[in-house]
Formats: C-alpha cells, structure tokens, sequence
C-alpha cells in the first residue's frame, strides 16, 4: 500500500520563526555569493546604506528619507529571497529530524558465522561494519542495513515508510533487505551487515532530505547562468548611465543627473530578481514534494530527469495488474460436469488464505451457489501449500482431492498411474495463451479440470496510460511471461509495448536502445536482477523493499514500495519543471513593467519628453521610483507560496502547457506590477510618504 506523507502547513508557526531566523543568518557574503543576482541586489544594500549615512552627515546626493527607503526595501528584498530559501529547507530539515528518530544506538547479536547456530557477542550497533553478521529476534531493533540471510520474519518498517501495516522479510529472493531504525514483530533473522555506521540508508536519507545539502541541477545550474548574465548586462548599462546622465545635463544645462541611489533601484527592478530570489527554493521544495510522496531522490537531475522522461517501464505484476491472480472460469475434463470442478475445487480451497484461494470459492458460490459447509463432517483434514509440493488440498473419506500447477499434478497423478487427458493439455494451453494461468484439480486418481486464474488489470490504469499518451509518454510493460500472455495483458491495459521474457540483458538492452534515440527512460525494480537496468535508466525507482543492490543502482527509493508510484515520480518530476517555467516567465514580464514605472522617473528631469511613458500616472518621481522598489519585494513574498506548492500539474500536452504558461504567468507577470505599483504609490500619498 502506498501511504501519501502528512505534509505540514505551507507556515507552519515553527517553521516560520525558524525561517526569519535564518533569513538574518544567510545575510553572510559566503552564502550570498552562492547566488549571484541576489549578491548584487545585497551589494546594492550595503550601497545605498553607506549612502543614507553619509546623507545623515550633510553630503547626501538625494533626501535621506528617500534614501533610507530605497535602501530598507533592498534589504527587505534580500531577506524575503533568504526566507523563501529557508523555508523550503525548514521543511526538507524537519523531514531529516523525523527520520533521525528512526536511529536506536542498540546492542547487536554478533555472530562469528552466518548461521543462528554461531557463537553469539553481545556488542553495540555502532561497531557493527560491513560484512559481519547479526541474528536479530522478535521485538529487536534491527541495528543495520543489511540482507537477510537465514530465516524469514515480519518487520515494522513504519519508522521509515510511514507504512503501519507490516511487512514480511526473508532469505533469498528481492524481498531480502532490512534497515536499520526498523523493528522485528516476529520470529529471527540472521542478516549480514551491508554498511558501515555513517553510511547507511537511514543515514544518506537524512543527508538528501536537507534541503541545504542539496546540489544544483543542470537546468537550474544554466537557468542561473542566464539570470547571472542578464545580471550582469543590466549591471553595465546602469553604470554606463551616471556619467551619460551628467553629460546630458552638461550639455542641456538644465536638470539633475541620476543619482547613485535611483541607478541602484533601477538596476534592482531591471534584474530577474523575482526568479532569482525564488528559484533554490523551487528545486528544494520540488524534492520536498517527492519526499511527501514517499520516494527519496539520490539527485536533484533525478527529478528533473522525471519531468522529462519520454518512455516508462513498467513492471507488470503489481503495477499493471494487482499481483493477486483472480479464479475465472471452471473448464471441466471430458465426462465432468462443471458444477461437480467447481464443488470440488471450492473444497480444496476452504482453507486456501491466499487471495486465489478465496477467489476460487468466492466464483463457485455465485456461479452455483455452493456456500459453507460443515467441514467437521465431513472429517476433512486439510494439506497445505509448499513450495516443495506446490500443492494443496483436502483428505476426506474415501476422496483425496489436490489441486496446483499443471506439472505438479501431473506427478500427483503419474504417482497413481494415470496421465493428464489431451483435453485437459489443450485447456491449459489455451489458458497459458490467453494470458492467463492454470490450475489443475485432481480426485483420487482422476484430473477434474481447469480452474482459470486471471490477472486482473487494475482498474483506471489504462486511462492512466491515455494520459501518459497524450503527454507524448510511451509506455513499456516489462514481464518474464510469454509473449502470448505478455500480448493479451498489454491489450488489455492499454500500454504502447511490452517486453516479454525479460531477463537483465533483455531490459538493459531495450533502455540502451531507447536512449541512443534521444529519448530519457524511467523504470522501477526491486531485484539484483534489476540492477544494471536501474543504473542504465535516467530514473530508476529501486523499491525499499528490494535488494540492497538495486536500491545502490537506482537514484530513487521508493519508501512504500509501490512500483505505481514511477507514474507519480513523473508528476512531481513535470510539476518541477512547470513551476520554474511558470516563475521565469512571471519574473522577466514583470519586470518590463517596471520599465514603465522607473524610467520615466528616473530621467524625466533631464528629459520631459520621458513624461509621456508614465501611463500609470504616477504621483513623482520619488514616488514612482520607490513603489517599484517596494512592489519587487513584496511580489517575492507573495509567490514563496507557489514556489513551495508547485504550480498545479495537469498531464496536457507541451503546446498546451506552453500557451497556459504565456497566458496566465506571461500575461500575468506584465498586469499584476501594473495594478500593484499603482496601488503602492497611491498609499504613498495617502500616508504623505512621498
């Protein structure tokens, strides 16, 4: 089951107080430097303050007052760009505290062999390293991430997945792995240590989750670029403009040159300060959303990669079907009537607890009514299920009754002297080709028929796969079934292809080939046989539950184990993408129309004719100047909410997305700055602030 993570309030009161903590606390010129529009926006800062000063002294080259407010809404612009940062790390570090809790400096079962017979050392988790071996009991702690190599047992892994119901672990197979800070509930297991203290899951969880540890993508490390560049374009065109200014004036001989102080603030409302200031926040809170829905990235370009993933494959048990396989049809041998397999079957099901089992007696009964009976007499004595017989059934008076794989009741009966009818051959073909699998029911020495098991197809996922479609995501059911069974299921889930028979070689070699068409590929496994496919994918979602190999491969984990959890992976991936998109474009239209506001203002006085561009009429120049100044503060803090939350996602084609993105944001970002700035300077001469 997958478990949707209680996401905590956008403002969370402590993460708030925690936040404009920080906000002071990341005005240090090391981690201003780290993002270098917001560096000049801080330099500016200290620009127009050493400025008010020196206006206090009787130098000043404008109004104090006005001076002193240019410079407190710089600074407020740097501190709202921090706080936006902050809270987005706030929240990947409460997940990170969370999950320290999971941590239990226990004492451990060293054994001096992998065996639960070896000599037992009492020691402390912290000693354990890689390669020793542990035996862990009921109720234990489990003291390491490990795999299991003797015993099977049920586990609480709630501390990490959040998952309250347990799960079952044992030896061999993909569902070997233990972490630890996890809990025994039943029975032993003898698990070998997988790494060293520091080194463990729990330990890079905690690591990734913080949001301040985390490293810039590419797109985000060239988006950076681009801002640092315009940055840097409009930081030379403002300085080019005090001497042309006072050469304006020289030669006009009359006017006012710019000053410092209103070349400082123009700068400010000309850079992509709105991106700038929100745009680490977009990445953290990205992988912050990822981290709700219970996947753990091992890299930011794994969550962009998400969002650009063009072809999914998927496994197909437990992600296309349900992974139970459903009674759906009773086709009796030649002189058997169909009601007497059903009776007969539903018999040898009665203490069947596996979901085909139930199903078995579930079909009987609406198909002819069969219901309870009383088994005490009948003096039934019950033969279950083992992987070494891979039969079960009923012994009553006079009848044993069996029921399991074809080649096992085939040697049932060959015990007894008798062989499978061709009929019957030929039904368990038919079933095999359908897609389907079969289950023989033998009496004493007679084969009754075939029950039909059905994968079931989950329902809603082929309108999934239409909207992967329509996203112009092509979808890949991978499974060791035959072709035949692999076709009929694929048709009926509506996938674009299949895989099937799929061995290692087989997945590496079909993403290798994907990839070498340009296209980015995504894949969940849970098996060392997954491994190098993982590795190969540009996503690959290891499940926790899995080895330990494939969750090394992967460069995501997927707490709940989830394998229909790579279609949300894609979501939050595109979400990403779409909120970065969507916050560009709101920041460069919104700063032409602050063109509109200070320009005129700034220049006005050595030419008039610039008068005619204020079509916001505003109050004065000062005015004008200092409502743009404040509105660019402010607009940051107004879209920290929607760089936490993420833009909504809606899987539409890219023309569409492209069209919304201009319309809402674009549109949008030119509208807002000029209601807003207009509404500041009229409250500004309201209050006689200017």
């Amino acid at each position: 089951m997958s478990t949707k993570r209680k996401a905590r309030p956008l403002f969370d009161p402590p993460l708030v107080k925690q936040a404009v903590i920080d906000s002071f606390a990341k005005l240090a010129p090391q981690n201003q430097l780290r993002n270098p529009v917001m560096f000049t926006v801080y330099v500016g800062s200290i620009l127009t303050t050493a400025l008010f000063v020196q206006a206090l002294a009787g130098h000043g080259e404008a109004p104090a007052g006005f001076i002193a407010a240019i410079s407190l809404w710089l600074w407020f612009t740097v501190l709202f760009a921090n706080f936006a940062e902050a809270m987005a790390e706030g929240r990947g570090k409460a997940q990170a505290a969370s999950l320290r809790q999971a941590r239990h400096d226990t004492q451990a079962r060293l054994l001096d062999r992998p065996s639960s017979e070896g000599k037992i050392e009492m020691v402390s988790s912290t000693t354990l390293r890689k390669g020793h071996f542990v035996l862990i009991e009921a109720l234990d702690f489990i003291p390491c991430d490990g795999e299991i190599v003797e015993g099977v047992a049920s586990v609480d892994e709630s501390a990490i997945t959040g998952e309250s119901a347990p799960v079952i672990r044992e030896a061999g197979g993909d569902r070997s792995a233990v972490t630890g800070g996890t809990r025994l509930l039943s029975d032993w297991l003898v698990v070998r240590v997988a790494a060293d203290p520091g080194e463990t899951f729990l330990d890079r969880m905690i690591a990734l989750v913080e949001g301040a540890k985390r490293r810039k993508t590419p797109n985000e490390i060239a988006l950076n670029i681009l801002l640092a560049a315009l940055t840097l374009i409009f930081l030379v065109v403002c300085a080019a403009l005090l001497p042309m200014s006072a050469f304006a004036v020289e030669q006009a001989g009359k006017g006012e040159a710019v000053t410092i102080t209103v070349l400082a603030a123009l700068f400010v409302c000309l850079a992509p300060t709105t991106i700038g200031g929100l745009l680490s926040s977009i990445g953290i809170a990205g992988m912050d959303r990822l981290i709700q829905a219970g996947v753990i990235a091992t890299s930011g370009r794994a969550v962009e990669a998400a969002g650009d993933v063009d072809v999914l494959l998927l496994d197909k048990t437990g992600t296309i079907t349900l992974g139970n396989r459903q009674a759906d049809a009773f086709l009796p041998a030649p002189g058997v009537d169909e009601k007497e397999l059903a009776d007969t079957a539903q018999l040898a099901s009665l203490a069947d607890e596996t979901p085909e089992g139930r199903s078995i007696v579930v079909l009987a009964k609406e198909r002819f009514d069969i219901r309870g009976r009383d088994m005490s007499a009948l003096e039934a004595s019950f033969v279950p299920f083992t992987a070494q017989t891979r039969i079960s059934g009923v012994n009553l008076p006079q009848r044993v009754i069996r029921k399991g794989a074809p080649d096992a009741i085939r040697k049932f009966l060959a015990e007894q002297g008798t062989q499978l009818p061709a009929e019957v051959e030929q039904d368990i073909r038919t079933v095999a080709e359908s897609g389907g699998t079969p289950l023989l029911v033998a009496q004493n020495n007679r084969v009754l028929g075939v029950v039909w098991l059905k994968d079931i197809v989950k329902g809603g996922i082929k309108e999934r796969f239409a909207e992967l479609r329509a996203m112009g995501i092509k979808t890949v059911m991978v499974t060791g079934d035959n072709p035949l069974t692999a076709a009929a299921i694929a048709a009926e889930a509506g996938v674009d292809d299949f895989l099937a028979e799929a061995t290692p070689e087989n997945k590496l070699s079909l993403i290798r080939k994907t990839q070498a068409e340009g296209r980015l590929v995504a894949m969940t496994g849970d098996g060392t046989n997954d491994a190098p496919a993982l590795a190969q994918a540009d996503v690959g979602v290891a499940m926790n539950s899995g080895t330990q190999a494939a969750k090394e491969a992967g460069n995501m984990v997927d707490l709940d184990s989830n394998p229909t959890k790579l279609l949300e992976v894609v979501a939050i991936g595109k979400q990403l993408l779409m909120t970065r998109g969507a916050l560009t474009t709101f920041s460069i239209s919104n700063d032409v129309a602050k063109y509109f506001a200070i320009v005129p203002a700034a220049f006005v006085g050595i030419y008039p004719q610039l008068g005619l561009l204020n079509i916001m009429g505003l109050a004065t120049p000062q005015s004008a100047i200092l409502s743009a100044v404040i509105f660019n503060a402010l607009v940051i803090v107004f879209l920290i909410p929607l760089s936490l939350r993420g833009v909504r996602y809606r899987p539409l084609g890219a023309a569409r997305v492209l069209r919304d993105n201009l319309l809402i944001y674009g549109l949008g970002g030119l509208a807002v700055p000029f209601a807003g700035i207009k509404l500041i300077d009229m409250l500004l001469v309201a209050a006689k602030l200017s």
